[in-house]
Order: C-alpha cells, then structure tokens, then sequence
C-alpha cells in the first residue's frame, strides 16, 4: 500500500486586500503580487482549515466518515494548547478514534507533512488522511511593514490521501539550518519570551517598515540567499534519490515565495525547459499552503493526467527545505 494524493481543495477569505493601497507599481511588478486574501480579526487558523476540509468533502465527494488521521501544517494555531487539528475532529463531525496531530512548520511544511502521512499510511498505522494546511501570517504583519505585508496572504488547503498500488510519493530530501533561526520570526509570544514580560514595543527600520517585536520580522535580503544556495543542491538531491535527470520531470511545483525569485530560482538551478509554476498574482505567499495551492491551480489549468513525475520543494521559515517526487496523475 502507498500513499497517494488523491484530492485537493483550498479556502481562501472572502477580504481582498490590494497591494496598490501599499506599495508602488514597481515593487508590485518584482513581486507580482496584485492583491491577497486576508482573515478578519475574528477569523483563525482553525477556521479557515475547516472551511477547506468542508470544502474538500462536498466538491470531490469524499466520506469524512472514512477519515482516521488528521495533519494539520501551521505556525498559529488557534491556541498555546490544546492542539488545532484535535478540535477540527470535533468541528468537522468526525469519530473519536480519529488521530490528530499539528505540525509546526511554515513553507517547507506541504512537503514534510507529505512524509508523515506516507509513513502513517505505508506502515498501515493509517488509511485515509485529511492533511490541512493554514496560514494566517497577516495577523502578525504589521499593515505599514511595506517590506514584508505586500509579500503574504492569508488561506487554507485540504488534501485527501489514502493508498494506492504503486508508489506516488518518493524520494524524500530533508534539510535545516537553525544558526539562521531568527531571519524569519516572530520575537515575543512563544515560551522563550512571554507576552506577559515584554511588552509591545514599536518600532521603524532604516528602510520606513513599522513594526512591533510581537510581529513578524523578516530579512529579505537572507531569505533570499539562502533560497538560491540550498534550493538549487535540493534538487539535484531529489532527483539523485529518485534516479531521473531534469528532462525527466513532467512539472516543478515549488513554493511560491514572490515572482523575481522563483524566475531567478528557474535560471539558477536549471529549470528553464521544465513546466515550472510562478504565479502568486491573487494569493500571495500563503507559506505552507503554497505548494498544494499551485497543485491545485496547475490541474484545473491543465489537467492532473501527464503529472506523473512532477518536482515538489518547499523551503523558508526555520530555516527549512523539503523536496521530493509525486504521481499527481491519479487526483482528481
């Protein structure tokens, strides 16, 4: 038995926030990000998570009944505890011996939680899974952060997997790199320093982005260099694992960070006579629900049949990488 993608649906919040009210044209053009979907101040990432999974359920038709594991990939979960995955067992209807399990990663989160539900479903410990990704990175943006709010939007996936008679998911490549832990982060809220003994304190850059300490900072510029220095290495270790050259691969679905990096990404690593997806022009970087959303977007703009060996890779916040292989051509 191996562990198939089956399904996918998204959810993204009905308010549209434009980047023209943020930045100039020019910026908006490197980036290529016209607008994105934010939550409002009473939606959260459990909210949004069980909208996809509705959403999942009614449109491709499946039985939430037969669900025995639930995966949910976000960095804000709706509470420090209890766990948000374990609620949606409760909010979404289903049995009680349902497993449930959040996973704590940011862009390179579709492609771990993909290594967890093959080693659920593979050594039989499951059969059917919902993998949810949600992200809700707006909340913690500051609006006048022009450097980092135009970049990412808010949305959820949900991806059905169960098993299947041949391999669909393979040749796994993992990295990290801690040392550069704080180039994308959020410095108060966690256990390290609590809100209760540092208070709120605003402030603006060299650049003009006002921002507080329990808001995101990110270092664009490290962000990037680390994207074009471990990125590239990745997928030639993906397709050493998987024994296939570039010539090979039917589509390359990677996250989608902005527009000039991942063009600049595709030239560096090799890509240009690959299918490769970069458009984030209505979402934004939706962090771990990149990946699954571009899946979804490449087959209803092309059909999911000749995606029988398609690249997928994420990688960011930690800092962290994934990559691997995937038979996309059975999804409906």
């Amino acid at each position: 038995m191996f562990a198939t993608i089956r399904a996918i649906s998204s959810y993204l919040p009905a308010t549209i926030e434009n980047n023209s009210e943020l930045v100039d044209a020019r910026f908006i053009k490197k980036i290529g990000v016209q607008c994105r979907h934010v939550t409002t101040k009473d939606e959260a990432a459990g909210d949004l998570a069980f909208k996809a999974a509705e959403k999942l359920f009614a449109e491709h038709d499946i039985d939430r009944h037969e669900t025995d594991f639930i995966l949910l990939c976000t960095q804000h979960p709706d509470h420090l505890g209890p766990h948000t995955s374990g609620h949606l067992q409760h909010r979404l209807g289903l049995k009680k011996s349902v497993g449930t399990m959040d996973i704590a990663l940011g862009c390179s989160g579709y492609v771990y939680g993909l290594a967890v539900a093959k080693g659920l479903i593979e050594t039989g410990l499951a059969k059917k899974i919902l993998f949810i990704t949600s992200s809700v990175y707006t909340k913690y943006i500051n609006v006048r952060d022009k450097a980092t709010r135009p970049l990412f939007g808010d949305g959820a996936t949900a991806t059905w997997i169960d098993g299947g008679d041949k391999e669909s998911l393979w040749a796994f490549v993992f990295g990290s790199d801690g040392s550069r832990y704080d180039k994308l982060i959020i410095p108060v809220g966690g256990s390290r320093h609590l809100t209760r003994d540092n208070p709120e304190v605003f402030a603006t850059d060299e650049n003009g982005n006002y921002r507080s300490n329990y808001e995101i900072f990110m270092d664009g510029m490290a962000i990037t260099y680390f994207t074009l220095r471990e990125v590239p290495p990745l997928i030639d270790a993906v397709l050493t694992s998987a024994k296939l050259t570039r010539a090979d691969l039917d589509y390359c679905i990677f996250h989608q960070a902005n527009k000039f990096m991942m063009t600049y990404l595709r030239d560096k690593a090799g890509l240009n006579e690959v299918p490769f997806h970069n458009d984030i022009s209505t979402t934004g970087n939706l962090v771990s629900g990149s990946v699954p959303l571009a899946i979804e977007q490449v087959i209803k703009a092309y059909g999911a049949e000749g995606l029988k060996r398609v690249m997928l890779a994420g990688y960011g916040v930690g800092l962290s990488w994934a990559g691997c292989i995937a038979d996309l051509s059975g999804v409906i």
